[in-house]
């Protein structure tokens, strides 16, 4: 798939560990830099909330039929970390997984979606569920989970 497909000016993280695994992951197209807490991940550039210049994290592949979730536990954290307001400020991001790079649009999942999402996601990694148990205790906070579903041209 095509590369840079968000343009602007890119911002490297702060976190020299975030830092450095975006770089390696994007340099390799994935084949290094493709796992963190033992599963694999997907780097995702967006435009940040206030700056409107480009961000990349990476963050823990969910993925079905083609659409990915990401949950917003900033480990536990009592705060949603700065990724999360920087969806929804600009939804439209740019996901890659491997070489494929791809836009995507962020929407954050509510009721049975949200449910049904997070069943998965526990299954995928179990430690996922006691994030979101640390969130709520740390800051009475429900973490949100993020669907990327395919941009429509």
């Amino acid at each position: 798939m095509t590369t840079d497909l968000l343009e602007g000016e890119y911002v490297p993280s702060a976190d020299a560990t975030t830092r450095a695994q975006v770089e390696l992951y994007e340099r390799t197209d994935g084949r290094e830099g493709a796992t963190t807490a033992g599963g694999p991940v997907v780097v995702l550039t967006m435009r940040g909330a206030r700056s409107g210049k480009l961000r990349k994290v990476a963050l823990m592949r969910i993925e079905r039929d083609g659409v990915y979730a990401v949950g917003a536990a900033a480990g536990g954290q009592a705060r949603n970390p700065s990724w999360f307001h920087n969806l929804v400020t600009h939804p439209t991001v740019q996901l890659q997984d491997g070489p494929d790079r791809r836009l995507m649009t962020a929407r954050v999942a509510e009721g049975a979606e949200r449910e049904n999402w997070l069943a998965y996601a526990d299954e995928l990694y179990p430690f996922f569920a006691g994030l979101r148990a640390q969130a709520a205790e740390a800051g009475n906070r429900e973490v949100p989970l993020i669907l990327l579903e395919p941009t429509q041209s």
